[in-house]
């Protein structure tokens, strides 16, 4: 194989190899599980978005083979009720295959062995919240960020919202979680795509309480007033190097079509 033919193999492999180790996570300013609620026709505002989070989650994680769990960490009381009603009443749940286990007193001991058997992590929101994580158990995230990092590098899916978010600071310096409390959230178009079946107004039944600046290539999927990032989120790669937004079918086409045409120079050449 001629260095040009190797050279476009390298580069196929290594565009698919990232797509197949995607690690999916969603960060959201919300605390989507103090403004939502189940009744007979299912999870409601919310609680709907907490479901479809981990539904799209659980579409692009690599783990979800083997690793079939949602882990609820440091949730308890009223934000625990609203973890565990987005999972029963998810696609996940039953058919899918997924069980949920709930860490109700995250502790630095807990933390490794909690996240080994996950899939996708839920951390739902802390001080807003009763039963929400507390400033201790943010502290042990803090200082377990790098593991987080890892967990999504290594394929596995996280949601969060509302919390501190100081172990993410301390993985992305340049990506800052502002407080700013206001109403009403508007789903972008990579929004929409991602939780399909939610509204505007399920988002929008509660204050949010926190926005991103910095946020760099990660998809905007919500924003609240002025614009503000308030729900982002990545397809994959880790949360310090997301994998920026997917690019359309036609540009997968192109890249295609490049490489079918340094393959067919080095042909031509080689039969000269």
């Amino acid at each position: 194989m001629t260095i040009r033919l190797r050279a476009a193999a390298a580069i196929a492999a290594t565009l698919f190899a990232s797509a197949a180790s995607a690690g999916p996570f969603i960060l959201a300013g919300t605390d989507a599980d103090d403004h939502g609620f189940a009744n007979a026709q299912g999870n409601q505002e919310g609680w709907l978005f907490m479901q479809k989070a981990i539904e799209s989650i659980a579409a692009g994680s690599s783990l979800t083979t083997s690793n079939k769990v949602v882990v609820s960490l440091g949730s308890s009381g009223d934000a625990l009720t609203a973890a565990q009603s987005a999972f029963n009443l998810s696609s996940l749940a039953g058919a899918g295959g997924w069980t949920f286990l709930s860490v109700t007193d995250l502790t630095a001991a807990n933390f490794a062995t909690s996240i080994a058997s996950a899939g996708i992590i839920m951390l739902d929101s802390g001080g807003n919240v009763a039963g929400g994580l507390t400033d201790v158990e943010e502290l042990v995230l803090t200082t377990n960020a790098s593991a987080l990092d890892s967990f999504v590098g290594g394929g596995g899916g996280l949601f969060s919202q509302a919390s501190d978010y100081g172990w993410l600071s301390s993985l992305v310096p340049g990506l800052n979680r502002v407080g700013f409390s206001n109403t009403g959230l508007t789903l972008t178009a990579a929004g929409s795509a991602a939780f399909p079946g939610l509204n505007d107004s399920d988002l929008s039944a509660g204050p949010w309480h926190n926005n991103f600046t910095g946020v760099g290539s990660i998809p905007v999927l919500a924003t609240g007033i002025g614009n503000r990032a308030v729900i982002i989120g990545s397809s994959g790669g880790s949360i310090s190097e997301p994998i920026p937004a997917i690019p359309e079918p036609s540009t997968y086409a192109l890249m295609a079509l490049g490489l079918a045409g340094m393959a067919a120079v080095a042909r031509r050449r080689k039969s000269t």
